[in-house]
């Protein structure tokens, strides 16, 4: 049986909506959205179709058994694009990462080698290096990361990686929203 109520619920605090938020856009009352978390009470059809509008989901996506959806990702799973170009590789961790909110992948980047430029976009970009030492251009500016290091930053300016060790560099690399 389904969880309505638990559904709503969690696609409500999902968009990191409160219950009067979803009330007002709903023009409902926060007692009605309260009641029907908790199923203590049903919506209309038509009620229904208007708080899945506010929450940005359509009722067959809705009611998609939540077991459908991927969680555990093996290499079997992954794509990986090498480029050699730029003497650099990307593994993609999470395979249709786009229709997630964030989009992890993984560069391998060679003796010389470095990812194509990035434009500024919205969101956040976060690494961590996993192997040898890569330098990250942002702009004009330039960091020099090693094994171990880390990097977050809104990306405001063009940004990208390069290599200019002679062996290999392994990043993991998350975007927010997915641009890779």
């Amino acid at each position: 049986m389904i969880d309505l109520g638990d559904r709503i619920k969690r696609r409500r605090q999902k968009l990191g909506l409160t219950q009067e938020e979803l009330a007002a856009r709903t023009e409902l009352s926060k007692g009605f959205i309260s009641q029907l978390e908790r199923n203590l009470t049903s919506p209309s059809i038509a009620t229904l179709m208007d708080i899945l509008e506010v929450l940005g989901v359509d009722i067959s996506d809705f009611f998609a058994k939540d077991e459908d959806e991927k969680v555990v990702f093996t290499p079997d799973d992954m794509f990986e694009n090498t480029d050699d170009e730029i003497a650099s590789s990307t593994l993609w961790l999470v395979p249709n990462a786009q229709k997630n909110a964030i989009e992890p992948i993984m560069v391998t980047l060679r003796a010389g080698g470095s990812t194509y430029p990035d434009a500024p976009h919205d969101g956040e970009e976060f690494g961590y290096v996993l192997s040898g030492s890569v330098t990250l251009v942002l702009g004009l500016r330039r960091f020099k990361l090693h094994k171990g290091d880390s990097f977050c930053f809104k990306p405001t300016e063009e940004h990208y990686l390069m290599n200019n060790a002679q062996r290999e560099a392994k990043v993991i690399w998350i975007s927010t929203p997915p641009s890779f």
